[in-house]
Protein backbone atom coordinates (compact mmCIF):
# COMPACT_ATOMS: atom_id res chain seq x y z
CA UNK A 1 0.00 0.00 0.00
CA UNK A 2 0.99 3.61 -0.46
CA UNK A 3 3.38 5.02 2.10
CA UNK A 4 2.61 8.69 1.30
CA UNK A 5 0.33 10.66 3.60
CA UNK A 6 -2.56 10.80 1.12
CA UNK A 7 -2.32 7.05 0.68
CA UNK A 8 -2.58 6.60 4.44
CA UNK A 9 -5.79 8.64 4.54
CA UNK A 10 -7.26 6.47 1.79
CA UNK A 11 -6.12 3.29 3.55
CA UNK A 12 -7.78 4.41 6.79
CA UNK A 13 -11.09 5.23 5.09
CA UNK A 14 -11.12 1.95 3.14
CA UNK A 15 -10.28 -0.05 6.27
CA UNK A 16 -13.12 1.49 8.30
CA UNK A 17 -15.59 1.37 5.41
CA UNK A 18 -14.88 -2.28 4.55
CA UNK A 19 -15.07 -3.37 8.19
CA UNK A 20 -18.36 -1.59 8.91
CA UNK A 21 -17.46 -1.16 12.59
CA UNK A 22 -13.88 -1.49 13.81
CA UNK A 23 -11.91 -0.65 16.95
CA UNK A 24 -8.68 1.32 17.04
CA UNK A 25 -6.85 -1.83 18.11
CA UNK A 26 -8.23 -3.73 15.11
CA UNK A 27 -7.23 -0.88 12.79
CA UNK A 28 -3.69 -1.08 14.13
CA UNK A 29 -3.57 -4.85 13.70
CA UNK A 30 -4.62 -4.49 10.08
CA UNK A 31 -2.05 -1.72 9.67
CA UNK A 32 0.67 -4.16 10.69
CA UNK A 33 -0.83 -7.08 8.74
CA UNK A 34 -0.88 -4.99 5.55
CA UNK A 35 2.83 -4.19 6.00
CA UNK A 36 2.09 -0.48 6.10
CA UNK A 37 4.80 -0.02 8.74
CA UNK A 38 6.69 -1.90 11.41
CA UNK A 39 5.27 0.36 14.13
CA UNK A 40 1.60 0.73 15.17
CA UNK A 41 -0.24 4.01 14.65
CA UNK A 42 -0.13 6.32 17.70
CA UNK A 43 -3.62 7.32 18.85
CA UNK A 44 -2.89 11.01 18.32
CA UNK A 45 -1.72 10.33 14.73
CA UNK A 46 -4.84 8.25 14.08
CA UNK A 47 -7.11 11.16 15.00
CA UNK A 48 -5.08 13.55 12.82
CA UNK A 49 -5.54 11.21 9.86
CA UNK A 50 -9.23 10.74 10.67
CA UNK A 51 -9.91 14.48 10.73
CA UNK A 52 -7.90 15.06 7.53
CA UNK A 53 -9.73 12.24 5.73
CA UNK A 54 -13.11 13.63 6.82
CA UNK A 55 -12.27 17.07 5.44
CA UNK A 56 -10.72 15.77 2.21
CA UNK A 57 -13.42 13.28 1.23
CA UNK A 58 -16.49 14.83 2.85
CA UNK A 59 -16.90 11.88 5.21
CA UNK A 60 -18.14 11.53 8.76
CA UNK A 61 -16.12 9.00 10.79
CA UNK A 62 -18.17 8.39 13.92
CA UNK A 63 -17.35 6.41 17.04
CA UNK A 64 -19.85 4.09 18.72
CA UNK A 65 -18.97 3.85 22.39
CA UNK A 66 -21.47 1.14 23.30
CA UNK A 67 -19.70 -2.21 23.65
CA UNK A 68 -16.29 -0.66 23.08
CA UNK A 69 -15.05 2.13 20.87
CA UNK A 70 -15.95 1.14 17.30
CA UNK A 71 -15.33 3.50 14.39
CA UNK A 72 -17.59 3.59 11.33
CA UNK A 73 -18.47 5.79 8.33
CA UNK A 74 -21.49 7.77 9.47
CA UNK A 75 -22.51 8.84 5.96
CA UNK A 76 -21.65 5.58 4.21
CA UNK A 77 -24.86 5.72 2.17
CA UNK A 78 -23.67 8.92 0.50
CA UNK A 79 -20.47 7.15 -0.51
CA UNK A 80 -22.42 4.20 -1.87
CA UNK A 81 -24.71 6.48 -3.88
CA UNK A 82 -21.75 7.88 -5.79
CA UNK A 83 -20.94 11.48 -6.57
CA UNK A 84 -17.77 13.54 -6.73
CA UNK A 85 -16.41 12.60 -3.29
CA UNK A 86 -16.77 8.85 -3.78
CA UNK A 87 -15.34 9.08 -7.31
CA UNK A 88 -12.38 11.05 -5.95
CA UNK A 89 -11.81 8.53 -3.16
CA UNK A 90 -11.94 5.62 -5.59
CA UNK A 91 -9.62 7.33 -8.08
CA UNK A 92 -7.01 8.24 -5.48
CA UNK A 93 -7.19 4.73 -4.03
CA UNK A 94 -6.49 3.14 -7.42
CA UNK A 95 -3.79 5.71 -8.20
CA UNK A 96 -1.96 4.93 -4.97
CA UNK A 97 -2.22 1.23 -5.66
CA UNK A 98 -0.67 1.70 -9.11
CA UNK A 99 2.10 3.93 -7.77
CA UNK A 100 3.05 1.21 -5.31
CA UNK A 101 3.04 -1.42 -8.08
CA UNK A 102 5.71 0.01 -10.36
CA UNK A 103 7.42 -3.37 -10.48
CA UNK A 104 4.32 -4.63 -12.30
CA UNK A 105 4.11 -1.74 -14.79
CA UNK A 106 4.45 -4.12 -17.75
CA UNK A 107 1.57 -6.23 -16.42
CA UNK A 108 -0.93 -3.44 -15.68
CA UNK A 109 -2.50 -2.20 -18.91
CA UNK A 110 -4.42 1.09 -18.92
CA UNK A 111 -6.45 3.06 -21.42
CA UNK A 112 -5.03 6.20 -22.97
CA UNK A 113 -6.62 9.45 -21.83
CA UNK A 114 -6.94 12.19 -24.50
CA UNK A 115 -4.59 15.14 -24.04
CA UNK A 116 -7.42 17.64 -23.43
CA UNK A 117 -7.30 16.88 -19.71
CA UNK A 118 -4.49 19.45 -19.41
CA UNK A 119 -7.11 22.21 -19.71
CA UNK A 120 -9.29 20.78 -16.94
CA UNK A 121 -7.59 22.67 -14.04
CA UNK A 122 -7.95 26.00 -15.88
CA UNK A 123 -11.63 25.36 -16.61
CA UNK A 124 -12.38 24.39 -13.01
CA UNK A 125 -10.54 27.47 -11.77
CA UNK A 126 -12.67 29.66 -14.05
CA UNK A 127 -15.81 27.88 -12.81
CA UNK A 128 -14.88 28.69 -9.21
CA UNK A 129 -14.70 32.42 -9.93
CA UNK A 130 -17.26 32.58 -12.78
CA UNK A 131 -14.72 33.99 -15.21
CA UNK A 132 -15.31 33.96 -18.94
CA UNK A 133 -12.80 31.82 -20.86
CA UNK A 134 -11.62 32.16 -24.43
CA UNK A 135 -10.93 28.94 -26.31
CA UNK A 136 -9.59 27.89 -29.68
CA UNK A 137 -11.76 24.95 -30.64
CA UNK A 138 -12.14 22.62 -33.58
CA UNK A 139 -15.14 20.30 -33.51
CA UNK A 140 -15.04 16.80 -34.92
CA UNK A 141 -17.11 17.96 -37.90
CA UNK A 142 -15.15 21.06 -38.95
CA UNK A 143 -11.91 21.30 -40.91
CA UNK A 144 -10.69 24.45 -39.17
CA UNK A 145 -10.61 25.81 -35.64
CA UNK A 146 -12.24 28.99 -34.30
CA UNK A 147 -11.53 31.18 -31.27
CA UNK A 148 -14.39 32.50 -29.14
CA UNK A 149 -15.58 33.18 -25.59
CA UNK A 150 -17.73 30.85 -23.49
CA UNK A 151 -19.14 30.74 -19.96
CA UNK A 152 -18.08 27.41 -18.33
CA UNK A 153 -21.02 25.95 -16.39
CA UNK A 154 -19.94 22.40 -15.56
CA UNK A 155 -17.69 19.53 -16.66
CA UNK A 156 -18.56 15.88 -17.24
CA UNK A 157 -16.47 12.73 -17.64
CA UNK A 158 -17.71 10.14 -20.11
CA UNK A 159 -15.79 7.20 -21.56
CA UNK A 160 -12.30 8.46 -20.74
CA UNK A 161 -13.05 11.93 -22.15
CA UNK A 162 -13.78 15.18 -20.35
CA UNK A 163 -16.45 17.53 -21.67
CA UNK A 164 -17.25 21.14 -20.79
CA UNK A 165 -20.83 22.39 -20.77
CA UNK A 166 -20.75 26.12 -21.45
CA UNK A 167 -23.02 28.94 -22.49
CA UNK A 168 -22.06 30.37 -25.87
CA UNK A 169 -22.74 34.15 -25.88
CA UNK A 170 -22.64 34.10 -29.69
CA UNK A 171 -25.42 31.54 -30.02
CA UNK A 172 -27.01 32.35 -26.63
CA UNK A 173 -27.23 28.63 -26.08
CA UNK A 174 -25.72 25.98 -23.80
CA UNK A 175 -23.35 23.81 -25.83
CA UNK A 176 -21.00 20.92 -25.07
CA UNK A 177 -17.29 21.00 -25.91
CA UNK A 178 -14.88 18.06 -25.83
CA UNK A 179 -11.69 19.04 -24.03
CA UNK A 180 -9.49 17.08 -26.42
CA UNK A 181 -10.67 19.39 -29.25
CA UNK A 182 -9.49 22.52 -27.43
CA UNK A 183 -6.20 23.85 -28.79
CA UNK A 184 -5.88 26.95 -26.63
CA UNK A 185 -7.56 28.34 -23.52
CA UNK A 186 -7.27 31.71 -21.77
CA UNK A 187 -9.01 32.94 -18.64
CA UNK A 188 -10.59 36.37 -19.16
CA UNK A 189 -11.16 39.16 -16.62
CA UNK A 190 -14.85 39.39 -17.49
CA UNK A 191 -17.32 37.66 -15.17
CA UNK A 192 -20.55 35.85 -16.00
CA UNK A 193 -23.64 34.76 -14.12
CA UNK A 194 -24.84 31.18 -14.14
CA UNK A 195 -28.36 31.05 -15.64
CA UNK A 196 -30.91 30.62 -12.86
CA UNK A 197 -32.63 27.79 -14.72
CA UNK A 198 -29.46 25.77 -15.30
CA UNK A 199 -28.87 22.70 -13.12
CA UNK A 200 -26.21 20.19 -14.34
CA UNK A 201 -28.05 17.09 -13.10
CA UNK A 202 -31.30 18.29 -14.70
CA UNK A 203 -29.52 19.20 -17.95
CA UNK A 204 -28.31 15.59 -18.29
CA UNK A 205 -31.46 14.03 -16.87
CA UNK A 206 -32.62 11.00 -18.87
CA UNK A 207 -29.42 11.15 -20.96
CA UNK A 208 -27.06 8.26 -21.51
CA UNK A 209 -23.84 10.14 -22.25
CA UNK A 210 -23.06 13.72 -23.22
CA UNK A 211 -25.63 14.45 -25.91
CA UNK A 212 -28.05 16.74 -24.12
CA UNK A 213 -30.07 19.87 -24.69
CA UNK A 214 -31.81 18.45 -27.76
CA UNK A 215 -35.55 18.35 -28.42
CA UNK A 216 -35.72 14.54 -28.25
CA UNK A 217 -38.01 13.41 -25.45
CA UNK A 218 -37.23 10.47 -23.15
CA UNK A 219 -38.93 7.18 -23.94
CA UNK A 220 -38.91 3.57 -22.83
CA UNK A 221 -36.36 1.43 -24.69
CA UNK A 222 -36.20 -2.37 -24.53
CA UNK A 223 -33.03 -4.38 -25.21
CA UNK A 224 -32.99 -8.12 -25.70
CA UNK A 225 -29.74 -9.68 -24.46
CA UNK A 226 -28.55 -13.27 -24.79
CA UNK A 227 -28.30 -15.18 -21.51
CA UNK A 228 -24.52 -15.38 -21.88
CA UNK A 229 -24.20 -11.59 -22.02
CA UNK A 230 -26.92 -10.68 -19.52
CA UNK A 231 -24.62 -11.01 -16.50
CA UNK A 232 -22.36 -8.33 -17.98
CA UNK A 233 -25.29 -5.93 -18.33
CA UNK A 234 -26.50 -6.72 -14.81
CA UNK A 235 -23.11 -6.05 -13.21
CA UNK A 236 -22.46 -2.78 -15.07
CA UNK A 237 -25.68 -0.91 -15.78
CA UNK A 238 -25.91 1.02 -19.01
CA UNK A 239 -28.14 3.62 -17.31
CA UNK A 240 -29.54 4.26 -13.85
CA UNK A 241 -33.07 3.50 -15.11
CA UNK A 242 -32.13 -0.05 -16.12
CA UNK A 243 -34.68 -2.68 -15.12
CA UNK A 244 -34.69 -6.37 -16.01
CA UNK A 245 -38.29 -7.21 -16.91
CA UNK A 246 -37.84 -10.71 -18.37
CA UNK A 247 -35.31 -13.47 -17.77
CA UNK A 248 -35.04 -17.06 -18.97
CA UNK A 249 -32.41 -19.60 -20.05
CA UNK A 250 -32.03 -18.06 -23.51
CA UNK A 251 -32.23 -14.29 -23.02
CA UNK A 252 -33.13 -11.35 -20.80
CA UNK A 253 -34.99 -8.16 -21.63
CA UNK A 254 -33.87 -4.89 -20.04
CA UNK A 255 -35.82 -1.64 -20.17
CA UNK A 256 -34.51 1.91 -19.98
CA UNK A 257 -36.16 5.30 -19.75
CA UNK A 258 -33.93 7.80 -21.53
CA UNK A 259 -33.35 9.87 -24.63
CA UNK A 260 -32.05 7.38 -27.23
CA UNK A 261 -29.49 9.69 -28.82
CA UNK A 262 -26.58 8.61 -30.98
CA UNK A 263 -24.22 7.85 -28.09
CA UNK A 264 -26.69 5.36 -26.57
CA UNK A 265 -27.44 3.75 -29.95
CA UNK A 266 -23.72 3.44 -30.60
CA UNK A 267 -23.17 1.75 -27.25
Amino acid sequence: MAKNLLGKYVWLVETIYNAGHITFEEINQKWLDDDMDVEPIPLRTFHKWRIAAEEMFGLVIDCERKGGYHYYIGNAREVENGGLRSWLLSTISVSNLLLDSQQLKDRILLEDIPSGVKYLPMIIEAMKTNNVIRITYQSYWREESHTFNVHPLCVKLFKQRWYMVALSPYYNKVLIYSLDRIYGLWKQKDKFKIPEDFEPSVFFQDCYGVIAGTKRKPETVKIKVSAGQANYIRSLKLHSSQDEVERNDEYSIFTYYLRPEYDFIQE
